[in-house]
């Protein structure tokens, strides 16, 4: 079982080399029955990706491009997705269990109501994406992402990890953050910063965080 850790977090990621596994090529992940399994899917140019009340478990999804993105109730366990451009994807009312996504854009994307367990972010472009109602019920990690613009609103991240992330104007509303690591980031940009209760930082990163509360508060700092 393979596995990547961040700090206090140990993400379970898909382990789709081991022995006796098997991945058949499928030229769909719309199936009739609503489970695609033990599958490798890629290098697809889509006008639209729509799914719905499908499971898909155990597979592979590489350099998928789709202009149109709308999955609803949609179970991912055990799937690695890589290379992919979603553009403004639209993903509700969904579980992933042990998924890694690396490499891939989704830029405006918006998730909602989203359940994430034992899940990894990688070197993903997620900028303006919106996170509402999103839960992590396991272990989470964004790591080498680029958040900016980004938005969390409603959501309960505690103890998920962000690691070397661009957070640009990134904004955490309300939302429950309770030891959520914000290490080795620069927070100096962030947006609602009065809501990272309990969150996790560095020594070093106090003074980034009075300088995004202070350009929240639109503070001046006056001649004397």
């Amino acid at each position: 079982m393979a596995s990547r850790t961040f700090g206090h977090v140990t993400v379970t990621t898909p382990d789709l080399d081991e022995p006796g596994l098997y991945l058949s090529q499928v030229d769909t992940l719309d199936s009739p029955r609503g489970i695609v399994q033990d599958f490798s899917y890629g290098n697809a140019d889509l006008r639209a990706l729509n799914l719905r009340d499908a499971q898909l478990i155990t597979g592979r999804i590489t350099g998928v491009q789709a202009k149109h993105v709308e999955l609803e109730a949609v179970t991912l366990h055990g799937v690695e997705i890589s290379g992919a451009h979603l553009g403004t994807a639209r993903w509700s009312g969904s579980k992933l269990t042990r998924v890694h996504l690396r490499d891939n854009k989704l830029m405006g994307a918006a998730l909602d109501g989203v359940v994430l367990d034992d899940v990894l972010f990688e070197n993903c472009k997620l900028d303006f994406a919106t996170f509402r109602k999103v839960r992590a019920t396991g272990p989470l990690a964004f790591v080498g992402c680029v958040l900016t613009e980004a938005t969390f609103t409603d959501c309960d991240l505690s103890a998920a990890v962000f690691r070397g992330c661009t957070l640009r104007l990134t904004e955490f509303g309300t939302g429950r953050y309770r030891d959520t690591d914000l290490r080795e980031n620069d927070l100096s940009a962030l947006r609602g910063i009065s809501n990272l209760t309990k969150v996790r930082i560095d020594p070093g990163q106090q003074a980034d965080l009075t300088e995004a509360l202070m350009a929240e508060l639109d503070i001046t700092l006056g001649d004397n």
